[in-house]
């Protein structure tokens, strides 16, 4: 029996049913999938349906354009509609969100498809644009955090829109589509190897701790509560941010360092050039928006490994009215740590320099704090819905931290198989779409081995010799409870020939933009992978039904 610690919507539910609008949906997608089984010549009774579910891997935009060519293509073969579940994580969960934004996407899939292929290849966001949705954060957010900067700088870029719709706009808006699953993961819970405490999934409905069963209306997801109750109202997510939030592992720590300070000095580039076209009479730059453009460059300077002495002595000329003591380091060449320590003592001083200046252009301000939460590296701060509930089966720590800090899954794990690994969603087949640019199967190798710590059901996986070119289709057949898991690689043998590396290489993780060449060639890789395995796709999903019928007798 679920407990409720109020009775309003925004209450925090503790069990592990499912939402009452997520059955509600299954329900009538279970219509769906028995017509188009029918269709495909495949007969069962409707409690002999399979629950499928599709996860999207990881891999910036290379997971985004597979991904949507895999949907296209699952949707010119009929398959589509046998989908119970559509889960992502980061790059995947950048298609998601285009799909979910438009009701019924998959009875237009093509259009929409065309769509978001010319925003990718030909849209843009202006610098002026990303300036004010960064402003636009940390104006109406109390916990303004790095992913915040991320994803107004950095993936609005990417994925060429600032999408600000809201999640629970969806709701019911989908209703002949796929259940969608976006995945996260709870940093602090994965220091502490919180094993059941770190799988974080959000719904247009609920959002929650996946395998911990503790789950808040996703309208209030990122609200101040206490014991169970909301007290603080804060906004809800944008489609953006979740994209930001969900997408942030796409490179090491110096690499996104570097993106940020990069788009930080066109910010702040753009910004001076504009307020001295306004103010022609007057071209001279204010000491305090020359050191925060010094201050950029420094820091950019030293992530590419480059001499920052020109940075840093035009940084102490200018702060030479401030507090010296503190920001004399031995020598202008900094270590990464130097460099943080420097970066927050010269945070405060420049800060003082617009105070004194009467600067009340915000926009600076949120600048300085975008560079003081790249060097503290804080991410994803939320406030915690379960802050001072007692929970018998939530860990401590989780229960008596004010805040929670969400990142990007792949940091952990790159596919989202703990979403859909609740035992109350009795997957049947797992249809595990990997556009990883590492090991093709270390998300299913890993899977295996957390699920067999944690005691849930999962096949056994017995991964090809090391160093062997992938195909397009494995099949790790599940047993009992255990559902059974297809994987299918993007770049493989059958689909590459012989280039697998050659593909890899031209579609690197951190890339960001494609053009509309590389966009329609991606497609037909990943479309490919599916249209030679149709029959294949059919003969598990007749195999699961079969098991069903089996398991009734």
């Amino acid at each position: 029996m679920d407990q409720k610690t109020n009775t309003k919507s925004w209450e925090v539910r503790i069990g592990h049913s499912l939402s009452e609008a997520e059955r509600q949906h299954l329900a009538r997608r279970r219509q769906t999938v028995l017509q188009c089984l029918k269709q495909l010549g495949i007969s069962c009774s409707e409690d002999e349906v399979p629950n499928i579910a599709v996860l999207g891997s990881g891999g910036a935009l290379r997971a985004m354009v597979g991904l949507l060519g895999s949907l296209c293509q699952l949707k010119e073969d009929g398959l589509l509609d046998c989908i119970m579940y559509l889960c992502g994580v980061s790059g995947s969960t950048w298609c998601m969100t285009s799909l979910y934004n438009k009701p019924n996407w998959s009875t237009k899939l093509k259009t929409i498809k065309d769509d978001i292929v010319q925003r990718l290849a030909e849209g843009t966001v202006s610098q002026s644009q990303m300036g004010q949705k960064l402003v636009k954060y940390y104006s109406e957010k109390e916990n303004f955090s790095l992913t915040d900067v991320w994803a107004a700088l950095i993936v609005s870029n990417m994925v060429k829109e600032i999408d600000e719709h809201k999640l629970t706009e969806q709701r019911g808006k989908y209703t002949n589509e796929p259940y969608p699953i976006y995945t996260v993961i709870d940093k602090q819970s994965k220091y502490d190897k919180l094993n059941a405490d770190v799988w974080f999934e959000i719904t247009p409905d609920e959002s929650g701790y996946s395998l911990s069963g503790v789950f808040v209306d996703s309208s209030c997801l990122g609200s101040q509560f206490e014991n169970g109750k909301e007290v603080k109202k804060q906004p809800e997510i944008d489609m953006l941010y979740l994209q930001g939030l969900c997408g942030s592992a796409i490179a090491d720590k110096q690499e996104i360092c570097k993106q940020i300070y990069e788009a930080l000095k066109r910010v702040v580039t753009k910004k001076i050039k504009s307020t001295q076209a306004e103010y022609a009479s007057v071209p001279d730059v204010p000491d305090a928006e020359q050191a925060l453009l010094a201050f950029v460059d420094l820091n950019l300077s030293v992530l590419k490994k480059e001499d920052a002495t020109v940075h840093f002595q035009t940084m102490q000329y200018l702060l030479k009215d401030e507090d010296e003591t503190q920001l004399r380091p031995e020598k202008a060449s900094f270590s990464m740590s130097l460099l943080k320590d420097y970066t927050l003592q010269a945070y405060s001083s420049i800060a003082d320099m617009f105070k004194k200046q009467d600067n009340e252009d915000r926009i600076w301000t949120v600048i300085l704090k975008s560079m003081k939460k790249t060097a503290d590296w804080i991410w994803g701060t939320t406030y915690d819905y379960l802050y001072r509930m007692e929970v018998e089966h939530v860990h401590a720590s989780v229960l008596h931290s004010k805040t929670r800090e969400y990142e990007d899954a792949g940091l952990l794990l790159n596919s989202p198989y703990f979403s859909v690994l609740r035992k109350e969603r009795d997957i049947d087949l797992i249809i595990s779409l990997d556009y990883s640019s590492g090991n093709p199967f270390e998300t299913v190798v890993q899977t295996a081995k957390r699920c067999e710590d944690l005691q849930i059901p999962f096949p056994k996986v017995v991964p090809p010799p090391e160093n062997t070119i992938p195909q397009d289709f494995y099949v790790f057949k599940g047993s009992g409870n255990a559902p059974t898991v297809i994987h299918m690689p993007l770049f493989n043998a059958m689909n590459c020939r012989g280039e697998v590396e050659k593909w890899k290489k031209t579609y690197s993780t951190y890339q960001m933009s494609y053009s509309r060449e590389m966009i329609t060639d991606l497609l037909k890789k990943s479309g490919v992978n599916i249209k030679n395995n149709k029959e294949k796709l059919l003969n598990e999903i007749k195999n699961v039904i079969k098991e069903k019928k089996t398991s009734k007798k």
